[in-house]
């Protein structure tokens, strides 16, 4: 009897501590495919600048750092901006000079990386009136929505080529409506990126568009960035490294395999015009084949560069207050990715 009594004991003693277990490796499971829900703010509608977070969403690099993305769309820089200083986003691209005026104003957020390294700024304008330099603006309209970050940056491009900021009229238009203003004749020129070249072609035929790069007459500070609120450094900094490195990495593969990238683009977002966004994203990779990302990798923030931004914004733009320009941005969660291109 004594040996039946044993086993039967081991079973029972076996059963309990299995059902105590239980909980635990339910818990240890549950706490291994939990994921951090993160929002990212983009700057505009989907174009060729932001297919890289769309890679990174279908090849899993988000989820491989335990992170659920999601991308919203913005009405330009000043609204990407905010959400980030209100905590509707975790994390927001916006024009630098936007987050500057920002900082002057009290918004608590700081560049984490940056996209291009030049900058795509730039006005477009019509053959038959073109704006072929800075003083043919005088007495023109500009069509742009309210938080555009050339319309807030135009007072430093203005007084930097001796232009009253007061002498060109702004036109609030939507951002899906820029190509068709300009080409209805609406508006005299519009502000938009030099990488949207070919949406205005389409639209208006190759010869018949005329574009003003700002960077030709003198103004190249830094340009699109991405942007999170001091709250959210502070509390959740990991989340926003892993989030870098995702990001990065699906540019690097952007840049390394264009056709394969769009075809994924194309898929997360139906209604993109592949043709357009080919021509477009291949002229904002040109904007980051530079010797700083090739030394330092990508998104890096060169220091002597974002002083002179912050010096421009500081002397041009009426700002609330003189911003420091050692305070604006950091490095310390930027990965080093590296450019996967020759320099241009």
């Amino acid at each position: 009897m004594k040996d039946l009594v044993k086993p039967r004991f081991t079973m029972r003693w076996l059963a309990l501590a299995l059902s105590s277990l239980l909980p635990l490796i339910g818990a240890s499971a549950a706490a291994q495919t939990a994921k951090t829900p993160l929002k990212l703010a983009i700057n505009w509608f989907p174009t060729g600048d932001h297919g890289a977070y769309y890679v990174a969403q279908e090849k899993g690099y988000f989820d491989k750092h335990g992170l659920v993305v999601s991308i919203e769309n913005s009405k330009g820089s000043g609204d990407a901006l905010a959400k980030a200083d209100t905590d509707r986003a975790d994390v927001a691209i916006a024009d630098t000079s936007v987050v500057l005026a920002a900082i002057a104003r009290g918004a608590k957020v700081k560049i984490v990386g940056m996209i291009f390294d030049e900058t795509p700024q730039n006005i477009f304008s019509r053959k038959d009136a073109p704006l072929r330099e800075p003083k043919d603006m005088v007495g023109k309209s500009i069509g742009a929505p309210p938080g555009d970050g050339q319309r807030m940056a135009w007072p430093a491009f203005a007084r930097k080529n001796g232009i009253d900021p007061a002498s060109v009229t702004w036109i609030n238009i939507e951002p899906t409506a820029k190509v068709a203003a300009l080409a209805a004749k609406r508006v005299d020129g519009v502000a938009d990126f030099i990488t949207g070249k070919p949406n205005y072609e389409k639209a208006m035929g190759a010869d018949d568009v005329v574009e003003m790069p700002w960077a030709k007459f003198g103004y190249n500070m830094y340009s699109m960035a991405f942007v999170v609120s001091e709250k959210t450094l502070a509390e959740r900094p990991e989340a926003i490294r892993k989030f870098l490195q995702a990001a990065y990495t699906g540019w690097s593969d952007v840049m390394a395999e264009r056709e394969p990238s769009l075809e994924i683009y194309k898929k997360r977002v139906p209604e993109l015009d592949v043709a357009y966004v080919r021509r477009n994203m291949a002229m904002g990779i040109d904007l980051m084949r530079t010797q700083r990302y090739k030394d330092n990798g990508l998104g890096w923030i060169d220091e002597k560069k974002m002083c002179e931004s912050t010096d421009i914004a500081n002397t041009y733009m009426g700002l609330a207050r003189k911003v420091d320009c050692t305070t604006v941005y950091t490095n310390k969660l930027l990965p080093k990715v590296a450019l996967p291109l020759s320099v241009k």
